[in-house]
């Protein structure tokens, strides 16, 4: 297929297009380039036969109108968003434009681009969203596909907002469209504002590791490789206008997963104290979900789809991966946000 994947110069769109582009299809990459993106992130496949990459805002209609009949899509990949919690408690209004908004300029460009082509049976408009528009759960139960909607921050309500519309569009306008919802990503080449970075970053630079709270929120932990294959397989086999919840069947506390990271550290580039000495407890982010975990029954029955990663082996090509690659690490250091505390607006 020709895709075009929105976001492809993030963490997980890079890892889609990287992914895409080995199972043979053709990519046509559209990314703002605001300040998570980094073009370093698909430098592997820059050369590759088939791949474009074109600098554009989805929020711009024109734009997205113009690339669309310029390029010709088989199918969109929608992972163009704001994603960092405590960026949107700071900042809600540009979590809004992009994600709520954005997503509208996009879905109806989408929508005069498959009129106009008749229609296509095999168009498909696949829409990356989160665990985290389902709000916190207790010490027990898991998001399933009929879960509630009860985002708790500005971003999980943005993302909502995203999820809302592109089922109206499927219901009101027949647009083929297949949903998914995520839990946390880690991985190669994540933007060193997210936790995992954030700690190896800390980690190596000796300062402090900030953990909010007492450390004992729980997320399901999806490696982005496993994530972008299972996206891939619901595109390509999803059923038309069903959600698709992913998760890695990781969970652990924050406190426990910063142990293990610093624990793999200790062993790969050990220092002369021990990496969990720079642990250290903030103050919690404010309206801080208790816990994630997602119910994968749906895509693993339907789709026969299971992560192959687990924490240590994940954890652990991970660390690998940020120990090798300081010079990706270090050219960000400098970008907005990076090493600050945010989302202490209240």
């Amino acid at each position: 297929m020709k895709i075009l994947v929105t976001g492809g110069a993030g963490f997980i769109g890079s890892a889609v297009i990287r992914r895409a582009i080995a199972d043979g299809h053709s990519v046509v990459n559209v990314d703002a380039l605001t300040y998570a993106a980094c073009l370093d992130n698909v430098a592997a496949v820059a050369d590759a036969p088939g791949y474009v990459f074109v600098q554009a805002d989805i929020r711009d209609a024109a734009a997205m109108s113009s690339i669309l009949n310029t390029h010709q899509p088989d199918a969109i990949m929608h992972l163009a968003a704001e994603s960092h919690v405590d960026r949107s408690i700071d900042g809600p209004a540009a979590f809004i434009d992009t994600n709520v908004t954005g997503t509208y300029v996009l879905l109806e460009a989408t929508r005069a681009y498959w009129v106009e082509a008749g229609r296509p049976e095999s168009f498909r408009f696949h829409h990356i969203s989160t665990d985290e528009v389902f709000g916190s759960l207790g010490e027990t139960g898991f998001f399933t596909e009929d879960s509630p909607y009860q985002p708790n921050s500005p971003y999980s309500a943005s993302k909502a907002g995203s999820d809302h519309l592109v089922r109206a569009w499927r219901e009101t306008y027949g647009l083929p469209v297949v949903l998914t919802n995520c839990s946390n990503n880690y991985g190669p080449y994540q933007f060193p504002e997210k936790l995992i970075p954030v700690v190896i970053l800390g980690a190596l630079s000796g300062k402090p590791i900030p953990i909010y709270g007492k450390g004992d929120n729980i997320r399901d932990w999806l490696h982005v490789e496993d994530h972008a294959e299972a996206l891939l397989l619901v595109l390509e086999k999803g059923e038309l206008g069903r959600s698709y919840n992913i998760g890695g069947e990781n969970e652990m506390t924050n406190l426990d997963l910063v142990r293990m990271l610093c624990a793999i550290l200790d062993r790969l580039k050990p220092g002369d104290t021990p990496y969990g000495d720079q642990i250290t407890f903030v103050t919690d982010r404010p309206g801080h979900d208790q816990r994630y975990a997602i119910d994968p029954n749906r895509i693993r029955t339907e789709l026969n789809w299971r992560p192959s990663y687990t924490p240590e082996t994940g954890l652990e090509q991970t660390v690998q991966w940020y120990l090798d690659n300081s010079a990706w690490l270090n050219a960000l250091k400098v970008r907005s946000g990076v090493g600050e505390r945010l989302g202490t607006a209240k």
